[in-house]
């Protein structure tokens, strides 16, 4: 039985039991949501109508349902803001899936067809937003546990699902399946980066030299105020993760948009400064 937390402050909106500690509240609405003893707590309630709306798009991309209010006023306009935008013709799509365990999803509009980048759990609402944007050609599948309900959204639209083949085992039926650990130029400006390390066939998605899906390869830590990636959440060689970053430290781009953790935007000349510094780090601790 879920039952609220007794770390919400009073008021309308609250966080229950259901949490399994994504950070997705904390990501969006950094104002509301804190971190208390290991769960995600409501401890300031919202003042205003930004702040009400960063609170209900916490709630809607909750991937358990642990995020309550009281008052349902102003629901509605904000499931209607997603996909949210990033920058230019790139968005985030709320509505994480459990199985996924909150990851983070992505969907860019492109003239050649639109991809989404991991995928979300299957809601009607984005379906909806997702048609009038002109559907999904390409679902670019980063490693295994990211895949969420990209299946349904691939028969849905028709859509061309692209995952590893040491990763196939969560698409067995994708439709294109990248090999080995060569960098594949699938489009014009989309580059596919096989980044062994957190799983073995672990991808990410280089777009227009500016913006990187990383996955769970690469994140913005907010409490370091650097990149950083996950140790302690490496599933398949930490050693084999550090040579794929150093790989990666040669590549150009701006945007780091990952599953898990902080999405950041960072001149080029600085990020592969961060870039460089985090490999070093990450031979150190290797």
């Amino acid at each position: 039985m879920t039952k609220r937390l007794d770390t919400n402050v009073p008021g309308d909106f609250f966080v229950n039991s259901n949490c399994i500690d994504c950070d997705q509240c904390r990501q969006i609405a950094p104002a509301n949501f804190s971190d208390v003893r290991g769960m995600s707590a409501v401890t300031k309630q919202p003042r205003g109508d930004e702040e009400r709306r960063l609170a209900m798009h916490a709630l809607l991309t909750c991937p358990t349902g642990a995020i309550g209010s009281e008052n349902q006023e102003g629901l509605q306009a904000a499931m209607e803001d997603f996909p949210l935008l990033v920058e230019e013709n790139v968005y985030f799509n709320g509505f994480t899936a459990r199985n996924s365990y909150g990851a983070s999803s992505y969907l860019i509009l492109h003239p050649d067809g639109n991809w989404l980048v991991d995928a979300p759990r299957y809601v009607p609402q984005l379906v909806e937003k997702f048609e009038q944007l002109g559907g999904i050609r390409y679902i670019f599948l980063s490693h295994q546990d990211d895949v969420a309900d990209a299946a349904r959204y691939a028969e849905k639209f028709g859509a061309e699902r692209i995952i590893h083949e040491w990763e196939l085992s969560a698409q067995p039926d994708a439709e294109h399946v990248i090999q080995g650990l060569d960098t594949v130029e699938f489009a014009p400006e989309f580059r596919i980066l096989v980044q062994p390390g957190h799983t073995r066939g672990h991808l990410v998605l280089l777009y227009q030299e500016k913006y990187l899906f990383t996955g769970d390869h690469l994140a913005w830590d907010r409490e370091r105020q650097d990149l950083d990636a996950f140790e302690d959440f490496c599933w398949y060689s930490w050693e084999v993760q550090g040579r794929s970053m150093a790989r990666l430290a040669g590549e150009t781009f701006q945007w780091v948009l990952p599953g898990h953790g902080d999405r950041k935007k960072l001149p080029a000349d600085e990020m592969r400064v961060r870039m460089n510094q985090l490999v070093q780090r990450m031979g150190a601790r290797a």
